[in-house]
């Protein structure tokens, strides 16, 4: 462990404990994670556009899927970062197995601050600040690791995005947070209508309704925290002016729209996959 933890992040850390998340049902080989990434059209295009020879961290890795999958196959050196130990060494066990050496496990509270200024090309932090109880500092921490020209990825909740989630944890604490309102957030919630294993079922189902700590936010919030903190804005998933997103083109600048078209944008994903996916919206950005 590196610095000490907050009261917040041990609430989390023991949240995790019990149900780390991603659990690594049906991964039994590196090749089984690069599948399970490359399935993804941000990862792969991510990946792509790190190359070889750089320093990354992924801030709240989790069980460092992630992680490991950028680290496969190249010179990179990656850091996974987490306060939960339980699902570092979830993942620093599958890296062992796989023979990855370059990536390196290491626990914390982000909010110690605990490296080393301008050090790292890219700073992944995805799913991890809206579990934080002071989501824009915890922004400006990790942005103080990134080196000038260095890119930062973020996700976080969508005030509008998550609308449908948040009305069935509503629904789950009105109906008593027990056996009848986990059925019926079952039948409604669409991963979980999906024909996945009870395991994942189990850690989506936690991770997204029983979880202690968790806020929302929006991209004309996230964007002032961009200009705030010397980070030029490049992109976003949704985009910020309505346009189609672009994968290929991701980490090349795109217009930050206006207060309508990003309004517009981010209703949008409530008819959409993110949405019902939890609601996540990513931004990147450059420091300037």
């Amino acid at each position: 462990q590196v610095g000490d933890k907050r009261d917040t992040a041990k609430l989390v850390e023991e949240f995790y404990s019990d149900n780390p998340f991603p659990n690594y049902d049906n991964l039994e080989t590196i090749f089984d994670l690069k599948k399970k990434v490359e399935g993804n059209e941000f990862t792969i295009n991510l990946k792509r556009f790190i190359g070889l020879g750089k320093r990354v961290i992924e801030v709240g890795s989790g069980t460092s899927q992630l992680s490991i999958a950028l680290a496969s196959g190249t010179n990179n050196q990656v850091v996974a970062f987490d306060p939960t130990l339980e699902s570092l060494r979830l993942g620093s066990e599958f890296s062992r197995k796989s023979g990855i050496s370059n990536c390196i496990f290491v626990n914390g509270d982000l909010f110690s601050n605990p490296f080393v200024h301008e050090y790292f090309d890219i700073v992944w932090c995805s799913g991890v600040l809206h579990h934080t109880e002071n989501p824009k500092k915890g922004f400006e921490v990790i942005t103080t690791w990134l080196k000038a020209d260095g890119y930062v990825v973020i996700g976080l909740y969508n005030l509008y995005g998550r609308i449908r989630t948040v009305f069935r944890q509503k629904l789950f604490r009105l109906l008593g947070s027990g056996k009848f309102g986990s059925l019926i957030v079952s039948l409604l919630d669409p991963i979980l209508r999906q024909d996945i294993s009870e395991e994942k079922k189990k850690a989506w189902f936690q991770d997204q309704y029983q979880h202690p700590v968790e806020s929302l936010h929006t991209l004309d919030e996230v964007l002032g925290w961009f200009d705030e903190n010397n980070i030029e804005f490049v992109s976003s998933i949704p985009t910020c002016d309505l346009e189609n997103i672009n994968y290929e083109k991701m980490f090349l600048n795109q217009n930050r729209g206006n207060v309508v078209t990003r309004f517009l944008s981010q209703f949008g994903l409530l008819f959409s996959p993110l949405g019902s996916e939890g609601g996540l919206f990513l931004v990147i950005g450059r420091k300037k």
